[in-house]
């Protein structure tokens, strides 16, 4: 919650929202520096920075601060950020998307690439550099190497290459090493050039990242080296090796970029599942047009034009058929393999694909507004989000950097004191290797990589999950609550039983009952009132004074006369005796079906037995729900009767029936008082205060806007199979969530000891810089491999 001017709460519903791109981000450190700018801006309410996808995701009181000043914010802490156009087309704007990742992907390659090859020439041109050390100074023959990397090259490669190319060790030593200068120099100025101007700019703002580790490590390894060149008289003066890092400093940064290229390549492959939801739009449309078919681009298509699909092709915009049968597949949107079958009257789903049938349909949603474009709008939101479990990691990479600094200038003044003959050549590569090794790019990626991967998963078994957040409490439920109609059942309800007083006309009485039931939104009132035309009953007119009661039916005056249609309950309340149908209602109820009284002008007239059939697939979604250890429970506005029924028929045991809309927020607060973590699962719109009262709430994709709004994840093809499905997903992605941050936090907790050099003295091993940044690199690589194996993990 935030505050009004007033001083009350703002609900977060009523807040506004935006997703900012954030350029220059690198690092835990930089996606921590963003998040903490943007939480301190007054009127923010929540704000979640994702490293991998390099976006910022933000809601706010929109009466308090504005989207500019949140960009103003980001640009204070020394990174680029903007306000984007509104998408217009989907295509056009997630192709974009892909050019600028994959203009990312190939610049960093070929910058690494060339910084690679120049790293070969460097090492090898240095060859003649290091050899007067090999015997001439205490501490510099191979033998008292301690850098393995270094032991390698003295005593193998480098009396190979003498003999291979005695030419090279014929140059002047200061014409190599001045030759080497000025490559390093190019490789920093080009290659490495953003290391050290987005160092800058953080600097500049009072921040430091991991550009500000590799930025001061090979900067201070470039300057030493360069006066070692320059005047390597100072060195020798005072008992030292002029030694130069040119080749060091190189290697760096061709294995940083290396990481980041792997990094890049990464963030295409967890964006997959978006492109090929995007992918499956159309470029052009069959518009039928004064009787004429004309192909159009797609978004040349305008609401209510004629659309023809011929079989096999995919469907370019939503709509609702007009004329024509056939199957489509809709796999690629709700996860389910089965065509579904199209006539007269139903909606059809851009990007989905016409089977053998010819179907032609009106254009109904288009652009950002079609079901195809919320789809992808909700992943890439889900995508921006973060989870709960980075907060560990945030809070860490707050002082990060700064320790990391502290650290390096410890081992150099320790090696200093304690490290004895040679010991400030050894302590100033010992405190660069401390800054290079130390970069927390792992860490920032640990857990955003997981959550792009999970959603995109998710997407592919037609399940949408809004975010980091709800990914991550999903993982941590312990009750599931359903709701009957339209969830466990198939929300297709027909009328099985029918029952009329004497003295009652029963055609009139069904037109009454149908005229209120049309203004109603209730599954059990459509089939009423399709019952009604399969019957052939007229409404008399429209119904008027309408109103609805909550979980118990509603009533309404028509021609004149007042309509109750609704439960025993609501007859009760009203004060209208139901007699003799109480007892018909029982034995209908017993077989499972729900009850509808009808009253008219007071008085009872009959009742309605309607039968909604068990989804086939519910008994099975219980069964693996148990188990995971998932306690199930069945929560309806139904009769206990036809509740325990239907929850006997799904093999549910515990059933709390006859609550309305506000007794299953009420049920599902107690549960979560006594400890349970409790996801509530329904369709319509009477759920949408208990989904959102639930620590997750799951709604069918089949079921009302208002349900999979006030949802954290929504199963499109409505499936119950899918409430098992998305647990499943989200422990596995907590799994690895955890493993990633492990991995990271141990990489830093052994590797910055180790290369400050705590293992010298007792075994002589101190690392390079090249090693480390080599080490660095495959962290990062490591956490984002790991998060990419969610993509083969077999969920159900």
């Amino acid at each position: 919650m935030t505050t009004t001017p007033s001083g009350a709460p703002t609900p977060l519903a009523a807040l506004s929202s935006v997703q900012i791109p954030v350029e220059g981000m690198t690092c835990a450190a930089c996606q921590a520096r963003v998040q903490r700018a943007l939480t301190r801006v007054p009127g923010v309410a929540e704000a979640s920075v994702n490293l991998l996808a390099h976006r910022a995701s933000v809601r706010f009181d929109s009466t308090k601060v504005a989207p500019e000043a949140l960009v103003a914010a980001i640009q204070r802490t020394g990174y680029e950020a903007r306000l984007e156009a509104p998408v217009v087309d989907l295509v056009a704007e997630q192709e974009a998307r892909d050019a600028a990742d994959e203009a990312e992907y190939r610049d960093l390659r070929l910058k690494a690439l060339v910084s690679a090859a120049a790293g070969v020439v460097a090492m090898t041109a240095s060859m003649p550099l290091m050899a007067p050390a090999a015997g001439a100074a205490p501490g510099h023959s191979p033998s008292t190497i301690t850098d393995p990397l270094m032991r390698w090259v003295m005593t193998t490669l480098h009396p190979a290459l003498e003999s291979i190319a005695p030419w090279l060790y014929a140059i002047d030593r200061r014409a190599l090493a001045w030759a080497l200068l000025l490559m390093t120099a190019g490789v920093m100025g080009w290659a490495g050039r953003h290391f050290y101007v987005r160092a800058w700019r953080t600097g500049r703002h009072g921040g430091a990242d991991m550009n500000t580790l590799v930025a001061v490590g090979t900067g201070a390894a470039f300057l030493y080296s360069l006066v070692a060149t320059m005047a390597p008289g100072l060195f020798v003066r005072r008992g030292l090796m002029p030694d130069v890092y040119f080749e060091a400093v190189i290697l760096i940064i061709a294995l940083i970029l290396t990481g980041r290229a792997f990094e890049a390549r990464a963030k295409r492959r967890t964006s997959g599942a978006l492109r090929a939801l995007v992918g499956l739009q159309p470029r052009t449309a069959r518009v039928v047009r004064d009787g004429v078919e004309q192909d159009v681009p797609v978004e040349a298509v305008a609401s209510g034009d004629l659309v023809r699909v011929r079989p096999g092709e995919r469907l370019p915009v939503d709509g609702r058929v007009e004329d024509g049968t056939s199957s489509v597949d809709e796999s690629m949107l709700t996860g389910e393999s089965v065509p579904v079958y199209k006539q007269a009257g139903d909606v059809v789903i851009g990007g989905t694909v016409n089977g053998t049938g010819s179907l032609v349909f009106r254009a109904t949603t288009l652009g950002a507004s079609s079901v195809l474009a919320q789809i992808v709008r909700l992943m890439r939101d889900a995508q921006a989000t973060r989870a709960p479990i980075q907060d560990l990691a945030d809070r860490i990479s707050a002082v990060f950097v700064p320790v990391v600094m502290g650290l390096a200038a410890l081992t150099l003044l320790a090696w200093g004191l304690l490290g004895g003959e040679g010991a400030v050549v050894r302590g100033f590569a010992a405190a660069v290797t401390v800054l290079i090794i130390a970069c927390p790019c792992a860490m920032g990626l640990a857990v955003p990589t997981a959550v792009m991967v999970a959603t995109g998963k998710g997407a592919e078994l037609g399940i949408l999950v809004k975010g980091g957040d709800a990914l991550q409490r999903t993982g941590e439920i312990t009750t599931v609550v359903f709701d009957k109609t339209g969830t466990l059942t198939e929300g297709r309800p027909v009328v099985a039983h029918e029952r009329w007083l004497a003295g009652i006309d029963a055609t009139q009485a069904l037109g009454l009952v149908a005229s209120v039931e049309r203004a109603s939104e209730h599954p059990l009132a459509s089939a009423i009132v399709a019952h009604a035309a399969t019957r052939g009953v007229e409404s008399p007119a429209a119904a008027t004074a309408f109103r609805a009661h909550a979980g118990r039916g509603a009533q309404a005056t028509v021609n004149g006369r007042d309509v109750v249609v609704g439960s025993a309950r609501l007859l009760d309340e009203l004060g209208i005796d139901v007699g003799d149908l109480r007892q018909a209602a029982g034995e209908w109820a017993a077989q499972g079906a729900s009850i509808v009284l009808v009253a008219i002008d007071g008085t009872a007239a009959g009742a309605l037995g309607v039968a909604d059939p068990l989804k086939p697939g519910a008994p099975e979604a219980v069964r693996r729900l148990r188990e995971l250890g998932i306690r199930v429970v069945l929560l309806s506005g139904d009769t206990p009767a036809t509740a325990t029924a239907i929850g006997a028929a799904a093999g549910i045991t515990e059933v709390v029936a006859g609550v309305l809309p506000e007794g299953k927020v009420a049920e599902i607060g107690r549960r979560q008082q006594a400890g349970e973590v409790v996801a509530m699962v329904g369709d319509g719109i009477n759920d949408g205060p208990a989904l959102a009262r639930a620590d997750v709430g799951i709604a069918m994709g089949t079921g009302t806007d208002v349900a999979m709004a006030a949802s954290d994840v929504t199963l499109v093809r409505g499936d119950v199979a899918g409430v098992a499905q998305v647990i499943t997903l989200s422990r596995r992605t907590l799994q690895t969530m955890r493993q990633n941050l492990f991995w990271a936090f141990v990489y830093n907790v052994i590797g910055i000891p180790v290369a400050a050099g705590v293992l010298y003295p007792a075994t002589g091993l101190l690392l390079s810089p090249v090693i480390a940044s080599a080490a660095m690199a495959f962290s990062s690589v490591s956490v984002v491999s790991n998060s990419l194996r969610l993509r083969q993990a077999r969920i159900r």
